[in-house]
């Protein structure tokens, strides 16, 4: 009698102390990534993501040590096989200590992917892993067909009192293409060129005048063209780049 007492005392006692839900160890892991994303730019596909910010089940993100992107050539549906244990092969490992050539822009991690075939298809996929080894689970899968790029503008830059105009001409495209318009660049002394641009311009575009100059800064500017081919979006690569400066006014 005093034994079964003694149990129900200690059952009573644990049942009034708070605990939290308790979490499973499959997801005291990464969440995973959400929006893996390829773009063409020129020969080259642009691969970007943004790093999680927290567990799989919801708690703060401690100890991130890096990220694994894999890529895989799509085949025939009658010879895909997307499961299979070779399918995918690791085409980039990141630290976000040592990024090397990954840029990064807040929590956002992109690299430039320029083993590719004309023709090809190829599907992306990534994890995140911390420190301890534990990794996420696979992230979205990005999709894209490589194809030939339409030919950069050749640029020229005509100095106004205000600045500078970027002017150039209508440059070939693939004949299965639209043209869309031109993205146009812009970057500061020797720093690399960013990769989203500073303007949208339409396809009857043939010059722009940068309304965002400061007074003594020194710029450069790339144009890329941009068309539309099988329903993808599809820039060539940079332009020859020119020189702008707005100079200080005159008192």
């Amino acid at each position: 009698m005093n034994k079964l007492f003694f149990l129900t005392l200690v059952f009573l006692t644990a049942a009034c102390g708070k605990r939290g839900p308790l979490v499973p160890p499959e997801a005291l892991v990464p969440a995973p990534i959400k929006d893996l994303s390829v773009e063409q730019k020129g020969e080259r596909f642009l691969v970007c993501w943004s790093a999680p910010g927290k567990q799989e089940w919801g708690g703060p993100l401690d100890g991130l040590a890096g990220f694994r992107v894999f890529k895989r050539i799509v085949l025939p549906p009658d010879q895909d096989c997307e499961e299979c244990p070779t399918a995918y092969r690791t085409v980039k490992s990141v630290d976000p200590e040592y990024l090397q050539d990954v840029r990064r822009s807040g929590s956002r991690f992109c690299y430039f992917d320029g083993d590719l075939s004309d023709g090809t298809t190829y599907q992306y996929k990534a994890v995140s892993f911390q420190k301890d080894g534990a990794v996420s689970r696979d992230s979205n899968k990005a999709r894209r067909k490589k194809t030939p790029p339409p030919a950069p503008p050749q640029l020229t830059a005509v100095p106004t009192p205000d600045g500078v105009t970027l002017q150039w001409k209508k440059s070939p495209h693939p004949a299965d293409g639209v043209l869309e318009g031109y993205a146009v660049y812009r970057k500061q002394a020797e720093e690399l060129m960013p990769l989203m641009p500073i303007a949208l311009l339409p396809a009857d575009a043939a010059e722009f005048a940068d309304p965002h100059m400061e007074y003594g800064m020194r710029y450069r500017y790339g144009v890329r063209s941009v068309v539309r081919i099988d329903g993808e979006r599809v820039e060539s690569d940079l332009s020859n780049e020119v020189e702008g400066r707005s100079s200080l006014p005159e008192e």
